[in-house]
């Protein structure tokens, strides 16, 4: 099933996971059932009342979007209460603060993950991170940058 990254920043393009593609508009964001779906913040707040339909959400934390018929709500920030967050900024760490499915392969445990070598701060790649990590059937987080 397709992924879609909602209102993806143009230069992250290249960096998507196989099998997650960016749109850009809302009638696109509604017209079908997608496997991951990733809104960004700008994103979650155009997407507002749009009804989704998506196996996976990973949204940011503070996001207030209408009901989503998803299986799996996931959320980003740097709040304690987000599924996906980072432990640390000085040496960015990927922080999974609970057990997470994904649509293909092993869920993703609770751990921390190092990131290095970003090509922007850690905090402002987060839905990028997340999709990779979700989107993949991989033990370990590897971007290709």
């Amino acid at each position: 099933m397709e992924g879609a990254f909602f209102l993806c920043p143009p230069a992250w393009e290249r960096w998507l996971p196989p099998g997650v593609r960016s749109i850009r508009s809302v009638e696109e964001l509604g017209s079908r059932q997608w496997g991951l779906l990733v809104l960004t913040p700008e994103g979650g707040l155009l997407a507002g009342e749009t009804v989704l339909s998506c196996r996976e959400l990973l949204l940011p934390g503070e996001c207030r979007t209408a009901a989503v018929p998803a299986e799996t709500v996931v959320t980003y920030g740097l709040s304690r209460r987000d599924s996906l967050t980072l432990s640390s900024l000085c040496q960015p760490l990927l922080c999974v603060q609970r057990t997470l499915p994904r649509l293909q392969g092993p869920p993703v445990e609770p751990q921390e993950l190092p990131l290095e070598r970003l090509p922007l701060p850690a905090e402002s790649l987060l839905p990028l991170l997340g999709a990779w990590l979700l989107q993949m059937p991989q033990t370990e987080l590897h971007i290709p940058w």
